[in-house]
């Protein structure tokens, strides 16, 4: 039915520094694979055939990675923004990708879900709306960190709160980043301005008497844009609560894990837990690991213990280093000694 989509991919990703310090946000991985990855195979598995997206941090990392020798078999497009002009104003800049198509699928590149397009999309086209917005339940106390939606009995947005206290939410459904648009939402988004959907398009689509569609999401979601969220949608994925193709998944005595390519692990290595271990990475003698994190072309030396720790690319490990209530979150490129966190 909709063959186009946008992918918003220009966000910095500051509140998951460290590990964002050499690579976008859409690129970080899960269970080694780029989330962007892992949503561009999703719409092209729904149907979509052509891809613009917004770039900006880092952007030639996502440039060149689905322009060139794409690991997606998906038609990509891209523009660059020098300046973010927010999440309305970068769908503004691609108006000229959609010249063709009545109605287009916006969708975040860090949202990892099951989340069904042919459904949301068959919604939009039933309501006849300007805008249909995916909307999933989180728990109330959760509400304060959202965009909060309030919905009628007849499924049409009546008011939106932008993370309100828990105190004051008049619902605990959150917007998930997942759009379907008639094209006329262009005539809503102002060019050349720093415009947001929850700031300013919505609250101006109500005020001028269109309808927003929404459609509740039963599945999976999650938005990872913090280290928390994007460590537990790690261990949700090794739990299969969310279906990304083709990770091998192990499972050993009390341990679920997933081991990347060309990857050395000593055989007196012990995992207890959620393991995620990336390509290339050398792990030495006598080494335990509980709950960990590795990116790619990561070495731990031997006779070590890593417990609740999460480390990004290119680091040589020769400390213990262990987490106790919060985990341990090592940056790219780094040599980590004792005490040098």
């Amino acid at each position: 039915m909709i063959k186009k989509a946008m992918v918003m991919a220009a966000g910095v990703g500051s509140r998951l520094d460290p590990l964002t310090q050499k690579i976008p946000k859409p690129l970080v991985p899960v269970l080694n694979k780029p989330v962007m990855d892992i949503l561009l195979q999703k719409l092209k598995d729904y149907g979509i055939e052509k891809v613009i997206a917004n770039t900006h941090y880092l952007a030639q990392q996502i440039q060149t990675r689905y322009s060139k020798n794409s690991p997606v078999n998906i038609q990509f497009e891209y523009i660059h923004e020098d300046t973010l002009s927010g999440t309305a104003g970068g769908v503004k800049k691609c108006e000229f990708f959609f010249d063709d198509v009545e109605d287009f699928l916006v969708v975040s590149a860090d949202g990892l879900h099951d989340a069904d397009f042919e459904k949301i999309i068959r919604s939009h086209k039933e309501s006849g709306c300007i805008a249909t917005m995916a909307i999933s339940a989180v728990e109330h106390e959760e509400v304060c960190h959202y965009g909060v939606v309030v919905p009628s009995v007849e499924h049409l947005v009546t008011e939106f709160q932008e993370k309100p206290p828990v105190a004051e939410a008049k619902s605990n459904y959150i917007n998930t980043g997942i759009y379907v648009f008639n094209k006329r939402i262009f005539d809503f988004i102002p060019a050349g301005q720093k415009y947001d959907f929850a700031k300013n398009v919505f609250p101006s689509l109500l005020a001028a008497g269109e309808k927003i569609n929404v459609y509740r999401i039963y599945s999976y979601w999650s938005d990872i844009g913090t280290i928390e969220q994007y460590i537990q949608s790690n261990i949700d994925a090794l739990n299969r609560k969310v279906l990304i193709k083709n990770p091998d998944i192990m499972r050993k005595f009390d341990s679920l894990y997933v081991i990347g390519e060309n990857t050395d692990i000593d055989s007196s290595v012990r995992f207890k837990d959620s393991i995620v271990i990336g390509n290339n990475c050398k792990i030495g003698k006598n080494v335990s690991l509980e709950n960990v994190i590795l990116w790619d072309n990561v070495e731990i030396v031997d006779n070590l213990s890593l417990k609740n720790v999460v480390c990004a690319n290119n680091t040589v490990i020769k400390s213990s280093v262990s987490g106790a209530d919060k985990w341990e979150i090592i940056g790219p490129d780094r040599v980590v000694e004792y005490c040098n966190l």
